[in-house]
C-alpha cells in the first residue's frame, strides 16, 4: 500500500448522474451482502448441522464482532491507496476490488473446510471473510456519503445499497442451505464464492478514475499482484494472532463451560471506554486545535468534540436499536432447525419470502426519510424491529407449517429492512464531510458492538430462558431504544 500526500481521499471525479449512483449502490451493496450471512447465519446453521454444542455456535457469532471494531482500520483505507488499482480506478474502488479478491478466497477456504472437522481452521477462514467484507463496506460507505452530502440525497442510495445488500443475504442465505441441500456445503460455499467475485471485472471495466489515465491491463496486473501479498500477509498475521489467543485461552483453562462474556465484554469496550473518558477534555479543545490536528485519532476526535456530553446519549441510541436485528439473526436458524423445519422450507424462507419483505421495508423506509423527519422514521423502525422478533414466540409455540415459517420471516425481514434503512440515513447524518468513512465505522461498529457481544452468549441465554424467552428480551431490547429519541432528535452538533 502506498501512502498519498493528504488523509483526505484521493478520488474526485465528477459526480455520477442520480442512476449511475443507484445502479452503483445496487452493485457494492450486492458486493457486501453475499458474503455476510456465510460467516454468520449460514455457517451457525452448518455447524448445528454437524452437530456443534450450541455453546460454541455462540462463540461464532462473535466473529460478527469484527466489523465492530472497523473504525481500528478505516483511517488506513482513507489514508492508503492500493498500489496498481489506486492508479486507474481511484483508493475507493481500489480497496473495493482489493476486498473482493479477500472474499472470494476465503469463501473458497471455507469450502474446502466444510466438514469443520478443525473448528479453529473454520473459525481462521471465517474471520477472513468477515474482515474482507467489512473492509469493501468501509471503502463503500464513504464513498457513499461523500457523493450524497444530504438527507434527501442520502434516503435513494441507501435504499439502493440495502436492496443490493439483502437481496445478496437472501441470495446467499437461501441459495447456499439449498445448494447444501441438493449437494453439500463445498458447493454451496463454492457457488457463492462465484457469485460474490462476479462485480469484479464489472468495477475492473468501469472507467478510471481520471479522464485520460490509460494503461488499464498493467494497473490489473499490478493491482492483482499487490493484493495477493497484502492477502497473504493478512492471513498469516490472524493465523499467529489466532494460535497466540487459542494457546493463552488453553493454557487459562477456558472451555466450552466457562462464562467468557464478561472478559470479551470488558475488551470490547475498552477503545469506547477510552474515547469517553477523555470526552471533558476533547470538549474543551478549541476548535482552531480541531483543523490543525490530522492523523489517525482526527476523525474521532472531532466527532466528539463536535457532538460533546450528547455523544454519550448517541452511542447508547446506536447500540440499541438495532438489536433485535442481529440477535434474531444468531438464532433463527438454529430455531427453525430445532422446530424441525427442513433445508427446503428454511432455503425458500431465506430466499423469496425474506427478500421481498425485506426489500418492501427497505422501501418503504427510505421513502419515508425524505417526507417525514428522523424522529418520528427511527421510532417507526423501533416497533416494526421488535414486532420482528416477536413474531418468532408465536413460531415456536406452533405446530410446524410453512406458512407460520414464512409470516414469521416476512415480519422479521419487513421490520429489519425498515429498520435498517432509517438507521443508515442517520448514521450519515451525523458524520462530518472531512471523515466520512472513519466516522461512520465508528459509530456503525459501535451500533453492532453490545448487540454481537450479546449473540456471542445467545447460546447460554438460550440454555437458561429458552427461545421464547430469548426473543422477548431481543425485541423488548430493540423496543427500549425509542425511550431515547426525545433527547436524539435535540442533539445539534458544534461547528468548528
Amino acid at each position: 500500500m502506498t501512502a498519498a500526500t493528504t488523509a483526505l481521499p484521493s478520488e474526485t471525479p465528477a459526480k455520477p448522474s442520480a442512476r449511475r449512483l443507484f445502479g452503483l449502490y445496487l452493485l457494492l451493496g450486492f458486493s457486501a451482502g453475499l458474503p455476510f450471512y456465510m460467516f454468520n447465519a449460514v455457517l451457525t446453521l452448518r455447524l448445528s448441522k454437524h452437530g456443534v454444542d450450541i455453546v460454541i455456535i455462540g462463540f461464532f457469532a462473535w466473529i460478527a464482532l469484527l466489523p465492530t471494531f472497523k473504525f481500528a482500520w478505516a483511517p488506513l483505507v482513507e489514508r492508503y491507496d492500493i498500489p496498481g488499482f489506486a492508479r486507474f480506478w481511484g483508493r475507493r474502488r481500489g480497496w473495493i476490488m482489493l476486498s473482493q479478491l479477500g472474499i472470494f478466497l476465503s469463501m473458497v477456504a471455507m469450502a474446502f473446510t466444510s466438514s469443520d472437522k478443525s473448528l479453529p481452521l473454520t473459525a481462521l477462514f471465517a474471520i477472513l471473510l468477515a474482515f474482507w467484507t467489512t473492509t469493501l463496506e468501509v471503502a463503500a460507505d464513504g464513498w457513499r456519503i461523500e457523493l450524497a452530502p444530504t438527507q434527501a440525497e442520502q434516503a435513494p442510495i441507501v435504499a439502493a445499497n440495502l436492496w443490493g445488500y439483502r437481496s445478496a443475504m437472501v441470495a446467499a442465505g437461501s441459495g447456499a442451505i439449498l445448494v447444501a441441500a441438493w449437494a453439500d456445503w463445498t458447493w454451496a460455499y463454492l457457488v457463492i464464492a462465484v457469485a460474490a467475485f462476479a462485480p469484479f471485472p464489472i468495477l475492473a471495466a468501469m472507467r478510471p478514475d481520471q479522464p485520460g489515465t490509460a494503461g488499464r491491463g498493467a494497473a490489473l496486473i499490478k493491482g492483482i499482484s499487490a493484493s495477493l501479498l497484502i492477502l497473504l500477509a493478512a492471513t498469516l498475521a490472524t493465523t499467529a494472532v489466532g494460535w497466540v489467543l487459542l494457546s493463552a485461552a488453553q493454557g487459562a483453562g477456558i472451555s466450552a463451560k466457562t462464562n467468557i462474556t464478561p472478559v470479551v465484554l470488558a475488551i470490547a469496550l475498552l477503545p469506547f471506554a477510552l474515547l469517553a473518558l477523555a470526552l471533558p477534555r476533547i470538549n474543551r479543545l478549541p476548535a482552531d486545535f480541531l483543523a490543525r490536528k490530522s492523523g489517525f485519532a482526527a476523525a474521532y476526535v472531532e466527532i466528539f468534540w463536535r457532538y460533546g456530553y450528547a455523544m454519550l446519549a448517541l452511542l447508547a441510541f446506536v447500540s440499541l436499536y438495532r438489536m433485535g436485528d442481529v440477535l434474531a439473526l444468531t438464532l433463527s436458524h438454529p430455531l427453525w432447525n430445532e422446530r424441525g423445519y427442513s433445508l427446503h422450507q428454511i432455503g425458500v424462507a431465506d430466499g423469496v419470502v425474506a427478500l421481498s419483505a425485506s426489500m418492501a421495508g427497505v422501501a418503504l423506509g427510505g421513502w419515508l426519510s425524505t417526507r417525514l423527519s428522523l424522529g418520528w422514521t427511527l421510532g417507526i423502525g423501533a416497533v416494526t424491529a421488535a414486532l420482528g422478533n416477536w413474531i418468532y414466540v408465536w413460531l415456536w409455540h406452533s405446530e410446524p407449517a410453512s406458512f407460520i415459517l414464512y409470516t414469521a420471516v416476512a415480519v422479521d425481514q419487513f421490520g429489519n429492512g425498515f429498520a435498517g434503512a432509517v438507521f443508515v440515513v442517520y448514521l450519515s447524518m451525523l458524520v462530518s464531510p472531512k471523515y466520512p468513512g472513519a466516522q461512520y465505522a465508528l459509530l456503525s461498529g459501535f451500533a453492532f458492538l453490545l448487540p454481537r457481544l450479546l449473540a456471542g452468549a445467545s447460546g447460554s441465554m438460550q440454555t437458561q430462558i429458552g427461545y421464547d424467552g430469548f426473543f422477548l428480551l431481543s425485541g423488548a431490547l430493540s423496543f427500549a431504544a425509542i425511550f431515547l429519541l426525545p433527547v436524539i432528535v435535540r442533539v445539534k452538533g458544534r461547528t468548528a
